[in-house]
């Protein structure tokens, strides 16, 4: 950071709008590291608004690392249906055993320690290094990365090494000796209410006189994306007394959950067809009638007002072609 910008002076500034504006997340009203990573998990590539049910939720279902460690795969997967990157659940399951095992059930508070339990990056170690411990560590999420790289008018891809680094180094810099929770949380919070990507409210900001932007809603820069590819996907729908037949997943991104069975020869118009994005994929799901001897392996019959833990896309397109049948099925979560 440079010298002429007022460290203290900006902190001061940042906090006393916190405090007054900040958001009563239900992972803020709560120090415990367990809590802390798993909102920190669930919040990435999703919505707080997204989150907060699934949060409240998980917390009762799985109160401490101990209950989640002991969980099957299968109800990890069910507790998370409908947030989507499933690796996301299964390594914050891995982790609740590691801390169950290796730690006795007790949460590191070692950065580097935090860092080495499956799933767990840079971000999510400082996350709850500062916000469970309050320690002066460095965070740097989507809103963090905006409001620094506006506030440095930083001309470099933020998804590049060099834009990293300066976003990394100059939130080490700011970090204060004390509250770093309360610091580190405002300036979250400054990037989620305030410095949004579209149409950033400057005439709000509490730090605006720091900032160095002079095109703020060009920023921050990044490489350019990859193209879309687009994929098909045919799946088929065989139903029969209240029951439909799945595939549960064994090698793909959706390990564990179920699926429509897939279909290698179809035949005849689709009953439905959707869309839906993974990373940088579109991916058209086509689904058509077929008989009992188009199963595959890995599948079975499961009661339509039971279904298992289920990739939402397939989850979504049942609910319909049900619906269309008159038929209800438990489809929260979608």
């Amino acid at each position: 950071m440079n010298d002429e910008i007022p460290r203290a002076k900006f902190r001061a500034s940042l906090v006393r709008w916190f405090r007054k504006n900040g958001r009563d997340l239900p992972w803020r009203l709560t120090r415990d590291p367990y809590a802390v990573l798993v909102s920190e998990i669930m919040l990435q590539q999703t919505q707080v608004a997204t989150v907060i049910p699934y949060f409240e939720r998980w917390m009762q279902k799985f109160p401490d690392t101990q209950t989640l460690a002991r969980a099957s795969e299968t109800d990890v997967l069910h507790a998370w249906q409908g947030l989507g990157y499933y690796s996301r659940a299964r390594n914050l399951h891995r982790a609740a055993q590691a801390i169950a095992g290796k730690y006795n059930a007790i949460f590191p508070r070692e950065l580097d320690v935090i860092r080495e339990l499956p799933g767990v990056g840079r971000y999510t170690a400082g996350a709850v290094a500062t916000f469970a411990f309050d320690q002066a560590t460095p965070v740097v999420d989507a809103n963090i990365a905006r409001v620094l790289a506006r506030l440095l008018d930083l001309q470099t891809p933020v998804d590049s090494r060099a834009g990293g680094e300066a976003l990394w180094k100059t939130a080490g810099e700011l970090q204060p000796k004390r509250e770093a929770r309360i610091f580190n949380s405002a300036l979250m919070e400054l990037g989620a209410l305030v410095c949004t990507p579209r149409a950033p409210k400057c005439g709000q900001c509490p730090v605006a006189k720091f900032c160095r932007a002079t095109n703020p809603e060009s920023l921050p820069r990044k490489k350019p994306r990859r193209k879309t590819v687009e994929l098909l996907e045919n799946c088929a729908f065989i139903f029969s007394r209240d029951k439909i037949l799945l595939e549960q997943q064994t090698n793909s991104r959706w390990r564990g959950l179920w699926k429509l069975p897939q279909l290698d020869a179809p035949n005849g118009e689709p009953l439905l067809q959707s869309h839906y994005p993974f990373t940088h994929h579109r991916v058209r799901l086509s689904v058509f009638a077929t008989s009992k001897k188009a199963a595959r392996a890995h599948c079975k019959w499961h009661a339509v007002d039971a279904l298992p833990a289920m990739a939402a896309p397939h989850l979504r397109a049942v609910a319909t072609l049900l619906a269309k049948r008159g038929v209800a099925a438990p489809v929260a979560s979608l």
